[in-house]
């Protein structure tokens, strides 16, 4: 298969139809935090061996491999890590990729995940360099308990100034992820409703999910997205709402007297991957076309071969997504054993 880069085509869709339309470009698998479902200390302690730089790809060659996928049909790209704010110069690379253009003419939807931890004092400085809006992610408003969930004592109040310093910045609207976790944070549910609701800030609840092999996971700590509604609306009255764009991971509800919306993200109890339209791109250049897989398609080879064209790296790109057939949420339930040596969020992003 042959795509010619330069031209208006797309990438050929996946065995299940769906086409390539978001990159997610995880920039370091460093994070100052140790939050227990996604890095914990017992697992990424002190001795934990990091990527080497030399294995990291750089910013010309992250944005080599956005170019091509913009050139043939994604339209969104986020950042994340680790924490992407780590990244020395990551306004560098934002710059960079929000000069990028769809064939048609239009910019990139460029947005970042974050912890927050230092995004007070670099909210400006990313606006400036072309981002677009930020997600944070933010499990509890509970002092001690958002310190146990870090793992490393961090203050939520750091986290708000972050936010707070977002939203002046322009880089919105800004929404905050907040995994749930029946048993240990879910009586946060309705105070972090509250707390944002008239604010602009749209909380998205995501159901705790069974990424990667560290994180302990277990069926009955998952907290449903319909009963987080029903906690919400039973005093906070909500009504759903239409989705904003084909394949969006959250199901929006409004509040009923107009002070915003909310988000549920129910990737266990109600699976959308025949919407997927997502891949990811790991600190070191492999290509991953689900969050729950074993391993991802060497990209960084092709980008270091100097014999290797921009041509060459779309048909790279091309045949990894139309080989794909990925599909673990809607099928968990018949799965026996979860599969072994899965990826860590903390390498691919969420």
């Amino acid at each position: 298969m042959t795509v010619p880069l330069g031209l208006p085509s797309r990438l050929p869709p996946d065995r299940l139809g769906r086409p390539l339309r978001d990159l997610r470009i995880s920039v370091t698998d460093r994070c100052n935090f140790r939050c227990v479902y996604c890095m914990p200390k017992e697992v990424f302690g002190r001795d934990y061996a990091f990527l080497p730089k030399s294995q990291i790809l750089t910013f010309d060659e992250i944005t080599r491999v956005a170019r091509v996928a913009v050139a043939h049909g994604v339209e969104k790209i986020r950042l994340t890590g680790g924490e992407p704010l780590l990244r020395r110069g990551i306004e560098v690379l934002v710059a960079a990729l929000a000069e990028l253009r769809t064939p048609e003419g239009r910019p990139v939807d460029l947005a970042l995940t974050t912890n927050a931890s230092t995004l007070a004092v670099k909210a400006r400085a990313l606006k400036d360099a072309g981002l677009t809006r930020v997600s944070v992610s933010l499990d509890s408003l509970d002092p001690e308990r958002f310190a146990a969930m870090n793992d490393v004592d961090f203050p939520v109040a750091k986290v708000l100034r972050g936010i707070d310093a977002a939203r002046e910045a322009g880089l919105g609207p800004v929404k905050v992820n907040m995994v749930v976790k029946r048993g240990t944070n879910d009586a946060d549910v309705l105070p972090m409703a509250r707390h944002f609701k008239g604010t602009g800030v749209i909380v998205r609840f995501i159901e705790f999910m069974d990424v990667g092999s560290t994180n302990g996971w277990r069926m009955d700590e998952v907290l449903p997205s319909a009963e987080i509604v029903a906690r919400i609306d039973a005093e906070l009255p909500l009504e759903p709402a239409a989705p904003s764009y084909r394949g969006e991971t959250a199901a929006r509800w409004r509040y009923r007297d107009g002070g915003g919306e909310i988000g549920v993200i129910s990737s266990v109890t109600a699976a959308f991957c025949g919407t997927c339209t997502r891949a990811r791109l790991s600190t070191d250049g492999k290509l991953f076309t689900c969050l729950f897989a074993a391993r991802g398609q060497d990209l960084r080879a092709v980008l270091r071969d100097p014999s290797q064209t921009d041509a060459d790296l779309a048909t790279a790109l091309g045949a990894i997504w139309a080989a794909r057939d990925d599909q673990y949420s809607e099928r968990r339930a018949t799965v026996k054993e979860r599969p072994a040596g899965r990826i860590e969020m903390s390498y691919i992003g969420g």
